[in-house]
């Protein structure tokens, strides 16, 4: 657990996140604001990625490439109706191509998730200061 951090150290919990986590599949809870998309982009950016990271709220998920020639996926699955709506984009083919998946809004997909993910959780405790808990679900 990382309590009562700031922007100008997500880089080094990302590293952390990154090396204390057993699975590339990691689901990110919190509230709308709390600073999901910035940890992801922080991660992204510690995995090595070459492209700007951006929300895919219209797109579902952006693909991004790293240095190492590798491949990164993020999710925002905030407006989806229904989980159909993720099978339709072939959800299954990025969850098991052994690249790491980075998701927001896992909940509205719960029935897909793999069950070998890693969930981190993210409350805010003021304007500057934010939570993380990290749990790797087998």
């Amino acid at each position: 657990m990382f309590k009562n951090y700031s922007l100008k150290q997500l880089p080094k919990i990302s590293e952390e996140i990154i090396k204390l986590s057993n699975h590339k599949i990691l689901l990110f809870y919190g509230k709308m604001g709390v600073g999901k998309t910035t940890l992801i982009k922080e991660i992204a950016k510690q995995l090595g990625v070459i492209d700007t990271v951006s929300s895919p709220t219209f797109s579902l998920v952006n693909e991004y490439h790293t240095t190492q020639n590798k491949k990164v996926f993020h999710f925002d699955f905030y407006r989806i109706e229904t989980e159909e709506e993720a099978l339709d984009i072939g959800i299954e083919e990025y969850f098991y191509s052994d690249n790491w998946c980075l998701i927001e809004w896992p909940n509205k997909v719960e029935n897909l998730l793999p069950l070998k993910s890693v969930t981190i959780s993210i409350t805010k405790k003021n304007n500057q200061q934010r939570t993380i808990e990290l749990k790797n679900n087998e």
